[in-house]
């Protein structure tokens, strides 16, 4: 029990700065290159128009406006997210697509988007870390335990 002991305390010695960029950044770059594939130039891809109508058709929601909103989203977010600039919200934001990816989607792939989810959710709940411009600024200096 000395063993478990010595290594809890020794992993609760982590700073919390480097956790936090890495539950920011990893699910960001997912979003990222995700967007990237969506975008040639500044132009969203025929391809991308295709899979919204088809694959990704979504209830409520016309493909059109769909294909615009995700890519978008998922430009602006993960770069606000790895900054650590409005953390919450981007991570919010993101967390909210990925609920729909799995939802409408890809009901099948609960374990990347729980994956995802995780990470997203503790970023929301435990906000940007001392590495964000969040802190840097003032605007979330917010730390729990």
């Amino acid at each position: 029990m000395k063993a478990i002991t010595r290594l809890n305390r020794a992993l609760a010695a982590i700073p919390a700065a480097p956790v936090a960029l890495m539950l920011r950044v990893f699910p960001a770059l997912v979003f990222l290159q995700s967007g990237r594939t969506k975008v040639e130039g500044f132009s969203i891809k025929d391809s991308t128009w295709f899979l919204f109508e088809h694959e990704y058709a979504l209830p409520l929601i016309p493909p059109q406006v769909a294909a615009v909103m995700a890519t978008v989203a998922e430009h602006v977010l993960p770069v606000l997210l790895i900054l650590g600039l409005f953390t919450r919200l981007s991570a919010l934001g993101l967390l909210g697509m990925t609920a729909v990816i799995q939802i409408f989607v890809y009901p099948d792939a609960w374990m990347t988007h729980g994956l995802w989810a995780a990470a997203l959710l503790a970023v929301a709940a435990r906000g940007p870390g001392a590495w964000s411009a969040d802190h840097l600024t003032g605007i979330d200096r917010a730390q729990r335990g």
